[in-house]
């Protein structure tokens, strides 16, 4: 792969990480106002599911993204979808797939910022610690052998099953756009693993 498409395959995984962390602000549906929908080559996979992404950030507003947010993941007692790996592949949050993922953080030298209130299963944190794996600069640890197997064993079993939990819920409009993004997105990068291997 070359260092263009290296580069935006981060870029793409840092915006996910954004999307899935919190709602959009003003400042960031700005950015989307203008953003390219079309892709450098017509007709690729990622292109109409881009589209209607861009098109759903369009159409909201920060407080109608917060308010939808909140309804898909937050609130009292148990919240529509939880974005969490154990949860996904074990049924419950805080299980051995969460162990699993800490015992490859330190592996990799990475470790739970304790700012940040989530688990490290939590969808946002990782994508980025594939957009660090990718753009990173310490070719020991950024490279294409430690992104596949971080993928395989991190993203990969449960990415998909989140997307489609989100896609079943009658509230979701702009997440639901971001849930089939997120998808294709995975889908691709599979496909991508696959050819290496």
């Amino acid at each position: 792969m070359d260092d263009a498409e290296e580069l935006a395959r981060a870029e793409v995984y840092g915006l996910l990480a954004r999307l899935w962390w919190a709602p959009p602000d003003e400042a960031l549906l700005k950015q989307f106002a203008v953003a390219v929908t079309e892709a450098p080559q017509p007709g690729s996979f990622l292109e109409a599911p881009w589209q209607a992404l861009v098109a759903a950030m369009r159409a909201s507003s920060a407080e109608g993204a917060a308010q939808e947010f909140a309804a898909l993941f937050e609130g009292t007692g148990k919240p529509e979808v939880f974005p969490y790996g154990s949860y996904h592949v074990a049924g419950f949050l805080n299980e051995r797939p969460l162990v699993a993922l800490r015992d490859d953080l330190a592996r990799l030298g990475l470790e739970r910022d304790p700012a940040r209130g989530e688990t490290e299963d939590h969808v946002a944190c990782v994508f980025e610690v594939m957009r660090f794996l990718i753009a990173g600069d310490d070719v020991a640890v950024c490279n294409l052998e430690q992104q596949r197997r971080f993928f395989r064993a991190h993203v990969q079993p449960w990415v998909e099953k989140l997307c489609d939990a989100v896609l079943a819920q009658p509230r979701a409009r702009l997440y639901a756009a971001l849930a089939s993004f997120t998808a294709a997105f995975m889908q691709v990068e599979t496909q991508g693993f696959d050819l290496i291997e």
